[in-house]
């Protein structure tokens, strides 16, 4: 069995990404609108970011992959067969997993998103079950 585990300084390393996100858009949108304080939206981005981090934290770092005999088990009870998926892919630090079905599933939070899909890929091939 194999376990893909969130990291946190992968964690920490995206809400850091966010945050600086936020804080521009939140700038930009208030000196836009012709507020002689956009600086505020340097705070209230960072503010919101740190927040939701802090708030989110032990859930987002809880939830745990584990691949065994074929199968992808995730939070919430997903389950994921290798012989149903159609494609894996990286987005950001997560590794995305869609169905031939359609459905997609994060894996989040990865230190290593590469090594991740390789490791899916190499069960994939082992079973026969290649993109």
């Amino acid at each position: 069995m194999i376990t893909f585990s969130p990291d946190k300084k992968t964690y920490l390393r995206t809400h850091l990404n966010m945050g600086v996100v936020a804080m521009a858009l939140g700038t930009g949108v208030i000196w836009m609108m012709g507020n002689p304080h956009y600086w505020t939206g340097l705070i209230g981005g960072a503010f919101a970011v740190a927040l939701r981090g802090w708030y989110l934290q032990d859930e987002e770092l809880g939830h745990k992959w584990t691949m065994d005999k074929g199968i992808l088990s995730g939070p919430a009870e997903r389950r994921v067969h290798l012989s149903d998926l159609a494609q894996v892919k990286s987005i950001g630090s997560a590794v995305q997993l869609i169905t031939t079905s359609g459905d997609k599933h994060l894996i989040k939070f990865q230190a290593d998103t590469q090594a991740t899909i390789n490791q899916i890929n190499a069960a994939r091939s082992a079973s026969g079950e290649t993109e």
